[in-house]
């Protein structure tokens, strides 16, 4: 059935729809755009298989751990003048 599903006049037509829909002049611009994008994507793909996988981030000084229970009792909290 879909032995041969892409074939060069589906190809063809589908080129004259995009050359109708944006015009000869913004094809070479989405081209390049396209281009730029799959450089980019291709690069942070490399970067992300080489880099290791980064380790739980350190919690800040002062912070408590997950879970951790706050003190009971008064806190100095500033009061709206």
């Amino acid at each position: 059935m879909l032995r041969n599903a892409l074939e060069p006049w589906h190809l063809l037509v589908v080129v004259l729809v995009l050359v109708v829909l944006f015009g000869s002049k913004k094809l070479p611009d989405m081209a390049r755009a396209l281009g730029k994008s799959a450089r980019i994507l291709k690069s942070e793909a490399k970067a992300m298989k080489e880099d290791p996988a980064p380790a739980a981030p350190a919690p800040a000084p002062g912070a408590q751990a997950p879970g951790a229970q706050t003190p009971l009792g008064p806190t100095a909290v500033e009061s709206p003048r």
